[in-house]
């Protein structure tokens, strides 16, 4: 059994794409069970945000497991195998290993250092294990991937700047617009993204603020946190009409605000421009609505190419990153070695005792002659001679685990002592 992981993000497909593989949260549980029940899939854990849809299993067949995630992701996004399927990216065992530790650390994100996905990559374990599709295998995994993104923030300068998608949306807002003192901002959705958007606007300094949300409740507390205003959902196409800028970033299935909806808006405001500045994925605004006079519309596909022109002022950042993630992964390795050849250790030790207490009971009647003392040395001699029998093949089972020596090596004890 091995971890793979089959993916892809925004660097591999088109926006429109994406949107489509994306897991939203009320489909996740039945999106899991339904991973989970597929063939050579003994584990599943779906990690979906605004740049990626990957998915990590436990396989018993690397080719197998490819193609079950491959059928369900068609099955999901109603989609046909090839409009997708040379976007795919799949890694196997270290390499998979390898592939979610730089995820956890930021170096993978659409916003170099991105702090937003360690939390999601948390609390996409946290589902699964919710959901019981999570296993011992991945747990350990995705708990050892969190502590490898605190490492790298902690010890590399990863986490300075821009490290969200929230922060590149309010920046590319403000490049756009020349400045956002004096501007009026409604912020549509009050979830992380959204929080995150009004909390960059209110470290901006000078914008005031909206803040609308599905749930009223959750769009007070947003708003109280940063200085802001709450409204009502209810009176959307109102706000619109007023603010200079639109950032959204809800959980929606489908648009929040279709062109109609953008047209009515614009003919109110009697050609003021308006931009918009869409970070959800699915998008919640019609792309559409970018052809109505006065409006410009901005989503993750600007969010990215934006983004990539930032990184180079701490690209030196990412080798230092790339350092820690190789120890960790060999750290991991290591680890997970011993802990796969610890039960057939386990297993040959075992054995020899029994074989040992079973030579001794065979020999009963001709020991019993001996006093308490020769009997003490007689055990102590027999446990001494199997101890050192086992020493060197246990040493040699620990040192190569991991390897494909060691793989022979533990096929050739288990052979040898029936284990």
């Amino acid at each position: 059994m091995s971890v793979v992981i089959v993916g892809l993000n925004h660097r591999t497909v088109p926006l429109p794409v994406l949107e489509r593989m994306t897991v939203t949260s009320s489909r996740l549980p039945k999106a899991l069970h339904d991973l989970r029940g597929r063939q050579h899939l003994a584990e599943a854990v779906l990690l979906s945000t605004c740049a990626r849809t990957e998915i990590y299993v436990v396989a018993d067949k690397f080719h197998g497991a490819v193609q079950s995630v491959r059928d369900f992701l068609a099955e999901h996004s109603f989609s046909a195998p090839e409009e997708f399927g040379d976007h795919l990216y799949d890694f196997y065992g270290d390499a998979a290993v390898q592939h979610l530790f730089r995820v956890a650390s930021g170096i993978d994100s659409a916003v170099l250092g991105e702090g937003e996905i360690l939390g999601q990559v948390g609390r996409a374990a946290e589902a699964a294990r919710a959901e019981g599709t999570c296993g011992s295998a991945l747990s350990s995994l995705f708990r050892h991937a969190v502590l490898v993104g605190k490492r790298a923030r902690s010890e590399t300068a990863i986490a300075r700047g821009v490290t969200s998608v929230s922060q590149a949306a309010v920046a590319l807002a403000e490049q756009t617009l020349g400045s956002l003192s004096g501007r009026s901002v409604l912020v549509l959705g009050a979830g992380d993204s959204g929080e995150g958007m009004a909390q960059a606007l209110k470290e901006n300094g000078g914008a005031s603020v909206r803040v609308a949300n599905r749930t009223a409740r959750k769009a007070a507390e947003v708003a109280h946190r940063v200085g802001g205003v709450p409204v009502a959902v209810g009176d959307l196409g109102q706000h619109l009409a007023e603010v200079d800028l639109l950032l959204t970033s809800t959980s929606s299935d489908e648009f929040v605000l279709t062109v109609d909806d953008l047209a009515a808006v614009m003919a109110e405001r009697r050609r003021r421009p308006l931009l918009i500045v869409d970070i959800a994925v699915p998008r919640d605004v019609d792309p559409a609505a970018a052809e109505l006079d006065g409006l410009t519309l901005l989503d993750m596909s600007d969010i990215t190419t934006f983004a990539r022109l930032g990184r180079e002022a701490r690209a030196g950042e990412v080798t230092a990153v790339e350092a820690v993630v190789a120890d960790e992964v060999a750290r991991y390795v290591a680890a997970t070695a011993s802990r796969e050849v610890a039960p057939l250790v386990a297993s040959l030790h075992e054995r020899a005792e029994a074989l040992r207490v079973a030579e001794l009971e065979r020999f009963r009647a001709r020991l019993a002659g001996l006093d308490d003392k020769d009997r003490v040395a007689v055990e102590a001699l027999t446990r001494g001679i199997v101890a050192k029998l086992l020493h060197q093949p246990t040493v040699g089972l620990k040192g190569a685990a991991g390897t494909a020596q060691g793989e022979r090596l533990s096929d050739a004890v288990r052979d040898l002592f029936r284990l």
